[in-house]
């Protein structure tokens, strides 16, 4: 981070919160590439905290102009006007993902929205705070899709998609994930947004393991596939997404669509487009939907892939 970056980072800060977003967002996506000099770097707004997060292990001195800009970013009449309160600096080059509280009282989370949707998000404990702000779309289309339908989410983490889901109407929602404290956060989500839980199942497995209790549950009419890169002893996403595409036609009804997701920058949509179709040939490419523009890339295939499919068999 050059001082000639960082000043580059003071100016986009002041404007981007003058004002701010009413709902959380993305400020600054330096991993797109677009911003020379802060490739390692992203800046959300937490709506009231700044959290900014460094993926590379900054020299003495990056780090002391860093502070020394969001320390002048906090004393302008943009961030008074924006009723900022706090500024987070999560380091994820390290293991634990260590966070150090720049400005403001230590917390241990906060309620944000988006789209008028309610989810509680941790702050400075774990890695990922609990909702990836570039699926945005994503959860507007599920939402979109949703009534009356019968969905599965895998890999569901806290419920982003199924929160989406019921409040498009959604007549069950199935969220699969092998951390349960993840999905026990999912159903915070859902109660946030004053939900019926009757109609939302948590299922905190393995799912290689639990296939026989998903094809039980279903058929679906809608399946979410937004699994991560590589879980330690459970996926390896270039290992392991063919075996969950070769299982869509049991659990996918006719017409039904898929969701099929890979945030990997070193993965294009072709990876998806062709392993559904050796795998899953019934189900169809319909379209990839596009990314929210607060996420550029220099490479359009570098940011997240998120690509439509319908089931094309007709029912037996």
């Amino acid at each position: 981070m050059t001082p000639t970056a960082l000043a580059a980072l003071q100016q986009h800060l002041l404007q981007a919160l003058d004002p701010a977003p009413t709902e959380l967002r993305r400020l600054l996506h330096g991993r797109g590439r677009c911003w020379p000099g802060l490739e390692q770097l992203s800046v959300d707004w937490l709506q009231g905290v700044l959290l900014v997060t460094l993926f590379r292990a900054p020299e003495p001195a990056e780090q002391a102009g860093l502070e020394t800009v969001l320390r002048q970013v906090a004393a302008s009449a943009a961030w008074q006007q924006a009723a900022g309160q706090a500024i987070l600096i999560q380091h994820r080059y390290q293991a634990d993902a260590p966070a150090q509280w720049l400005l403001g009282e230590p917390r241990d989370g906060c309620v944000v929205t988006e789209d008028g949707l309610r989810y509680q998000l941790d702050l400075g404990r774990k890695q990922n705070s609990g909702l990836f702000l570039d699926m945005r779309y994503g959860r507007r289309w599920v939402r979109e899709q949703a009534a009356g339908q019968r969905v599965l989410n895998l890999f569901a983490y806290t419920c982003g998609f199924s929160v989406a889901a019921l409040a498009g109407g959604a007549a069950r929602v199935v969220n699969l994930d092998m951390a349960s404290a993840a999905l026990s956060r999912g159903r915070d989500n859902h109660r946030l947004n004053g939900h019926d839980l009757s109609k939302v199942g948590f299922l905190p497995h393995e799912l290689f393991k639990s296939w026989g209790k998903v094809k039980k549950l279903g058929p679906y009419d809608l399946v979410i596939i937004d699994p991560p890169t590589f879980q330690k002893g459970s996926f390896i996403l270039t290992q392991d997404y063919a075996r969950v595409l070769r299982r869509l036609p049991e659990l996918v009804a006719a017409g039904g669509q898929v969701l099929a997701c890979c945030n990997d920058p070193g993965i294009g949509a072709d990876f998806l487009l062709a392993g559904m179709a050796a795998e899953a040939p019934a189900l169809q490419f319909v379209e990839r939907l596009a990314n929210p523009p607060e996420f550029p890339d220099a490479e359009p295939g570098g940011g997240l892939k998120a690509l439509v499919f319908r089931h094309v068999a007709t029912a037996e």
